[in-house]
């Protein structure tokens, strides 16, 4: 299992408190703070895209990351020359991003360098109740023989890793515990 530090909160300061720490794995929310942080702390991280991905963003995002845990349009997967997780809405929130369960055959099929999957359940107060829907997406992924799965956030990553995660993305609780 990974710990990716996610840093769409940090600062270029806190991004150097995680190099001394020795986090090896960042993840970024946004490709424009991706690109700045990376200018500065390029080589002190491996480096991963975890906030939705946009079509026209895809090519900064191969160039700068091993691994983008978002993918979730074919417009995307025609530009993203990177391996992927392929990101799914299990809940159908409108707020999410992601494909819908049904969606993920043909994506599969358009890209051929999938990992696994990745989601976001709906907020709730109780990490517990998380949990069907992490084991919903480790359901899902084993049906179309995939191995990775992101899930977890600071909130809810022990769930997650009872239920299968490869990836966890925890920031708050990194920096501001």
């Amino acid at each position: 299992m990974t710990v990716v530090a996610a840093t769409k909160y940090s600062s270029l300061e806190e991004m150097a408190v995680l190099a001394e720490a020795g986090i090896d794995v960042v993840g970024e929310n946004r490709a424009q703070d991706l690109q700045a942080k990376h200018a500065v702390y390029g080589d002190a991280f491996r480096w991963h895209f975890i906030g939705h991905l946009q079509s026209r963003k895809a090519p900064l995002v191969s160039e700068l990351c091993e691994l983008c845990h978002s993918l979730a349009s074919e417009s995307a997967a025609r530009r993203l020359t990177i391996p992927a997780l392929v990101e799914v809405n299990l809940s159908g929130e409108d707020s999410k991003s992601g494909i819908m369960p049904a969606e993920l055959p043909r994506l599969l099929e358009l890209y051929p360098d999938v990992r696994g999957l990745m989601t976001m359940p709906p907020a709730v107060d109780d990490p517990e109740e998380s949990r069907p829907w992490f084991r919903r997406l480790r359901e899902l992924a084993e049906a179309h023989g995939l191995r990775e799965l992101s899930m977890g956030t600071s909130q809810d990553y022990l769930v997650a890793v009872d239920e299968g995660a490869t990836y966890i993305r925890v920031g708050a609780a990194l920096l501001r515990g």
